[in-house]
C-alpha cells in the first residue's frame, strides 16, 4: 500500500511575532488547529521559512528549534529550492504584513508583497515548473504591481489565491447571499484605517455582492468622503441610512449612546460625538449597483453587512463574526478557516475562490487612498473593469 506524498510548503514573511499575520497563519501549519470539534493537523508539512524582519519579539527562531524539520532560511530563493538549484516544494504561503516598512505620501505601508513574488516567481521561472501561491491580504499598495501580479499567475497558470479572512469566517446569523441575487444597493459598517482595515471591509461587501445575477462586471468610480464631508453626505442621503442602521443592528460592539443605557440605538449626534474621523468609500459597479463603505470607530469594531436584496423592501442583513484572542490563546479563530482554504488549494491545485475578488478589492483600495488624497474627489475607474462569477460553493466557516 503507497503512502499517500504529503506536500511540502514554504513560507515567505515579513516578520513573525505573536499576534502578526505570520504567526497566524504559519503556526497553524505547524502545529495545526481547531477545526469541526477536532484538533485538526493539515495533511502537508512546512519545510522551509524565509522571514524579512527578524526583532526581539520573533517566534521563528523558537518554532524553528521546535520544529527541526522547518528550514529557516536567509533568502527566499532558499526557501523554495530549499537550497538546491530548483524548486523543491509544492506550495508558497506568501505573508506581507506587519514589520517595520516606510510609507509613501498618501499614507499606504509598501509592505513588499510584489517585490516578494517576484522573487518566487523567478524561482519559478528558472525551474520551469511553478506551484499554487496564496498571497495574505491585498495583493500590493501599487495596482500596476498587483495586475503584474495577477497577470504573471496566468501567464504561468498556477493557482493563485489571496484576500482577507472576512470572506471566510463565521456570519451572524449564517447566511449566503442567494446565487443569482438582484442587489440594489449594499453597505458595510466597520472599523479600522486606511490602507489596512478599509481592504477587510471591501472584501466584506464584495464577496457578497459578488454572487449577484450576472457576476461581478467591475467598478466604474469611487469616492472617498472624510471628517465633515463625511457627515454631509450622510445628512445628504448619499448612502442609504435604513442599510446603515441595518448594518449597525448586527455589531456586537456598538458603543452605547448613552452611559449606562446600551439599549438606546445611536442618534446622528451620537455618532458624531463617538466616531473619531470617519470615512466612506462610495463606489459604482458597471451593472448600477452602488456599494459604500463605512470606517466608524469609535462605534464599532466589528464587519457588518447590509443590502436590498431581490425587490425587497426590508435590508437583508448579516455580521462576518471576528473573535479576538482572549488572552487564554494566541490565535485568532478566523484565521482557521483562512488557512483551510489554503490547504485545499495546496492539496488539489485549483483555487476554492476567485482571486479576482482580491484584485478588485485592491484595486478599490488603492482608488480610495487616492480619493482621499486628491481630496475627496471621484476617481473613475476604468482600470477596475474586472469581470468574473464567484465560486458556486460557499466557503464561509458554518461550524
Amino acid at each position: 500500500m503507497n503512502t499517500p506524498v504529503r506536500p511540502k510548503l514554504a513560507a515567505v514573511a515579513t516578520t513573525y511575532f505573536k499576534y502578526s499575520h505570520a504567526q497566524h497563519i504559519v503556526d497553524r501549519f505547524l502545529d495545526g488547529y481547531g477545526w469541526n470539534g477536532t484538533h485538526h493537523y493539515p495533511p502537508m508539512d512546512l519545510v522551509s521559512l524565509y522571514v524579512d524582519q527578524v526583532g526581539n519579539t520573533d517566534f521563528s527562531r523558537e518554532r524553528g528549534a521546535r520544529h527541526p524539520s522547518m528550514k529557516l532560511c536567509s533568502s527566499i530563493s532558499e526557501a523554495l529550492t530549499l537550497g538546491g538549484g530548483k524548486l523543491a516544494v509544492d506550495g508558497v504561503v506568501l505573508v506581507g504584513e506587519h514589520g517595520n516598512y516606510p510609507r509613501n505620501e498618501k499614507g499606504q505601508t509598501k509592505y513588499p508583497r510584489y517585490e516578494f513574488f517576484q522573487e518566487i516567481v523567478k524561482v519559478y521561472r528558472a525551474s520551469g515548473r511553478s506551484v499554487p501561491l496564496f498571497n495574505d491580504k491585498h495583493l500590493s499598495w501599487n495596482w500596476e504591481w498587483a495586475k503584474q501580479m495577477y497577470d504573471t499567475s496566468r501567464e504561468l497558470k498556477f493557482a493563485f489565491m489571496a484576500g482577507s479572512s472576512l470572506p471566510v469566517t463565521w456570519r451572524t446569523p449564517s447566511v449566503e447571499m442567494p446565487q443569482g441575487a438582484r442587489i440594489s444597493e449594499a453597505l458595510c459598517v466597520c472599523y479600522g484605517g486606511v490602507d489596512s482595515y478599509d481592504f477587510h471591509g471591501l472584501e466584506t461587501i464584495q464577496c457578497m455582492v459578488e454572487r449577484r445575477q450576472g457576476g461581478e462586471t467591475g467598478v466604474r468610480w469611487i469616492e472617498a468622503y472624510r471628517g465633515d464631508r463625511f457627515w454631509d453626505a450622510l445628512r445628504e442621503g448619499i448612502w442609504p441610512r435604513p442599510l446603515m442602521d441595518a448594518a449597525l443592528c448586527r455589531s456586537h460592539t456598538l458603543t452605547p449612546a448613552r452611559a449606562g443605557f446600551n439599549h438606546v440605538f445611536p442618534s446622528t449626534d451620537d455618532m458624531r460625538r463617538l466616531v473619531r474621523d470617519p470615512v466612506a468609500y462610495r463606489y459604482e459597479h458597471a451593472d448600477g449597483l452602488k456599494c459604500t463603505m463605512l470606517l466608524m470607530n469609535g462605534l464599532v469594531r466589528d464587519f457588518n453587512f447590509a443590502a436590498y436584496v431581490n425587490g425587497a423592501r426590508e435590508p437583508w442583513s448579516t455580521q462576518m463574526y471576528l473573535p479576538m484572542p482572549d488572552g487564554r490563546t494566541t490565535l485568532a479563530n478566523f484565521f482557521s478557516p483562512l488557512v483551510n482554504n489554503m490547504e485545499k488549494m495546496f492539496l488539489t491545485g485549483q483555487a476554492t475562490y476567485p482571486v479576482e475578488r482580491t484584485l478588485l478589492t485592491t484595486g478599490l483600495t488603492a482608488a480610495g487612498v487616492e480619493s482621499l488624497y486628491q481630496k475627496q474627489t471621484r476617481i473613475e475607474t476604468p482600470h477596475l473593469g474586472i469581470r468574473y462569477h464567484p465560486s458556486k460553493e460557499s466557503t464561509f466557516w458554518r461550524t
